[in-house]
């Protein structure tokens, strides 16, 4: 959180889960977290426009039960948007998991170094199926052009 950020805290520690935490696998969009928290809780009345409000701070007061769905969705104790301790605990395991997944990125590309471009494609198209098995979505890279 920058020492220059004027919006609220509440707007800062949303956004930050938004950027960061990554449920399923994937970010989401406003509009996307705004869907899965109605499927889960048809009553609760939240869009995506009113989801970035929050974010930027142009809106400051949401329900305690859009508080919650949000903090179950993103997997953090509703006391992270309130708590400095909970949030700075919850911020540095975000942390850590961010450089654990960027290690297994550089481990793989590590082992790819100075592979033949068919073997190289013959890993990518492993990889491929692994994400689409795990339901994440397909990476189009400059590498497909070619």
């Amino acid at each position: 959180m920058s020492e220059t950020d004027d919006r609220p805290m509440l707007a800062v520690r949303l956004d930050n889960l938004f950027k960061t935490v990554r449920p399923k696998g994937k970010h989401w969009t406003n509009a996307e977290v705004a869907e899965e928290l109605k499927r889960a809780n048809p009553e609760l009345k939240v869009g995506g426009v009113y989801l970035s409000q929050l974010r930027t701070g142009k809106r400051a007061n949401p329900s305690p039960d859009l508080l919650a769905a949000l903090a179950r969705f993103f997997g953090v104790s509703v006391a992270y948007f309130f708590d400095d301790q909970v949030a700075e605990s919850v911020l540095s395991e975000i942390a850590a998991i961010e450089a654990l997944r960027q290690a297994g990125v550089r481990a793989v590309a590590m082992r790819a170094a100075g592979m033949k471009k068919e073997n190289l494609a013959a890993i990518t198209t492993i990889m491929d199926q692994y994400r689409q098995l795990q339901g994440l979505p397909p990476v189009n890279d400059a590498s497909d052009a070619e």
